[in-house]
């Protein structure tokens, strides 16, 4: 089987979460092929029309898997191969990108939505499921915490959060995050920003407690992956939060209110334990190959009708 990817690279690379889950997909004997978009807005979209249709010819694909709504519609607008489309949330929950959504919800083959409220918002039925992104649960595993802080450079009794993102990214709401720890006492709140994928892991081995306050998500990598470190997590009720740490040891649902977030946050310090959570990750088959193996089988699926 021979599967274009199509995705955009106009932030200047490729997701984490879409290279990961191309890579567990081609282990299932899938071969698979890139084609990126570098141009922004809905005109540069349509500029790779033409590079994208001698792309396809090259490359005779069977099947095209395209990533985000935008790129979705981009890629049914031939339709000599069938499409199937994965929506992450942005383009879900922004309603300027949700109208250019809908269109690909109704010609795409399949459609993914990676949490059950963005499926919901497309009142799609039809050729159509939740799979959230896998997590690499070989590089996102628990290690020993102060080995992880030695590696990093932090003290041993420092006492550290990570936030879910950079602080200039506005949809990830760093200001409420900051006017929470400030409430509390002697904890630095790190930004995730220009680490390597491993060193992710490390910071979640190496912290005491990751915490997320996005206005909006879909079904949020940073969460899973926190959960497959066993790392506690505090978060806003956003995206597939609530049903992913639901029933998990020292994880926490705040409001979007300093003083809870606040409040949450004293606890899991005060606690101190890890969690359950990368049972949980496991147990919900989130892990990379199981969620390869869904997405192999939509593929198969397809093609069959």
């Amino acid at each position: 089987m021979r599967v274009l990817i199509l995705c955009s690279e106009n932030s200047g690379r490729l997701a984490p979460f879409i290279t990961e889950q191309v890579n567990a997909i081609q282990k299932k004997g899938v071969s698979c092929e890139y084609f990126t978009i570098t141009r922004k807005g809905m005109i540069g979209y349509m500029r790779s029309f033409l590079p994208m249709m001698r792309k396809i010819k090259g490359y005779n694909p069977d099947l095209i898997h395209a990533h985000y709504g935008l790129a979705g519609l981009l890629a049914n607008l031939q339709r000599k191969k069938p499409v199937v489309t994965t929506y992450h949330g942005s383009d879900i929950n922004n309603r300027k990108a949700f109208r250019f959504s809908k269109w690909a919800v109704k010609l795409s083959a399949y459609n993914i939505f990676v949490s059950e409220k963005n499926k919901r918002k497309t009142n799609s039925t039809d050729k159509s499921v939740v799979i959230p992104c896998g997590i690499d649960v070989q590089m996102f595993q628990p290690m020993n915490r102060a080995e992880a802080r030695e590696m990093l450079g932090y003290a041993k009794n420092d006492r550290l959060v990570l936030f879910a993102g950079a602080f200039d990214n506005e949809v990830k709401n760093p200001q409420l995050a900051k006017e929470a720890v400030e409430i509390l006492e002697d904890v630095r709140l790190i930004e995730l920003k220009g680490y390597k994928r491993n060193e992710v892991a490390l910071l979640m081995n190496g912290v005491d407690c990751c915490l997320m306050t996005s206005h909006s998500e879909g079904s949020p990598q940073f969460v899973k992956e926190a959960m497959a470190c066993n790392c506690p997590i505090v978060s806003v009720d956003v995206g597939d939060v609530k049903e992913v740490i639901d029933s998990v040891e020292n994880c926490y649902l705040a409001s979007y209110d300093a003083k809870d977030i606040a409040e949450k946050l004293r606890i899991v310090l005060a606690d101190g334990r890890r969690t359950n959570g990368r049972d949980k990750i496991l147990k919900m088959g989130l892990d990379s190959e199981s969620v390869a193996k869904r997405i192999v089988d939509i593929y198969n699926k397809v093609l069959e009708e």
